[in-house]
């Protein structure tokens, strides 16, 4: 793969895939994923929280993997297939995972939830049926304030062995 090299206050068209639909929009070089998620393809549901991959609530997929957006610039996502908070419902029907959540009272402010709904669709995925301690494991690179985890950790078990999401 070669380098490309772009100039600093040159805005690049940036074409993608975001919840099964192809995009377009523009963005300097040094503007991050969650960034350009939010502002220039308007999509609100993926959480800006530490600008350092710590908090986990920039999380999205990323060609089926879970990954911080707020670690990556959004000229590096050129020509990938991005899956964000907003594509995880089918139309207005919550999927499984979502449902689980709002039924386990997984959620208080809510800030979090995206990210952590992000990396635990990806987690059942690769582990359909989990113990609790490896959901709390993934669980360890997420920051929630509010739910004290348990009732994440429920929500994720309840569909868990069940096809996941």
């Amino acid at each position: 793969m070669s380098m490309v090299r772009v100039k600093a206050d040159d805005r690049h068209r940036v074409s993608l895939t975001v919840n099964g639909r192809r995009r377009t929009g523009h963005a300097e070089p040094r503007m991050q994923l969650c960034d350009f998620l939010r502002h220039e393809l308007g999509l609100p549901g993926t959480h800006v929280g530490c600008e350092h991959g710590v908090c986990g609530a920039c999380t999205v997929l990323i060609d089926g993997r879970a990954q911080r957006s707020c670690t990556q610039f959004a000229l590096q996502a050129e020509g990938t297939e991005i899956t964000t908070v907003e594509g995880l419902a089918e139309g207005e029907t919550l999927n499984r995972l979502q449902a689980a959540f709002r039924d386990h009272h997984a959620l208080q402010c809510g800030f979090c939830t995206a990210g952590i709904l992000m990396s635990a669709t990806h987690f059942l995925r690769e582990v359909p049926a989990p113990s609790e301690a490896e959901v709390r494991d993934m669980l360890s690179g997420h920051i929630c304030r509010c739910t004290g985890y348990d009732s994440i950790v429920r929500a994720i078990l309840s569909v868990a062995g069940e096809g996941g999401t």
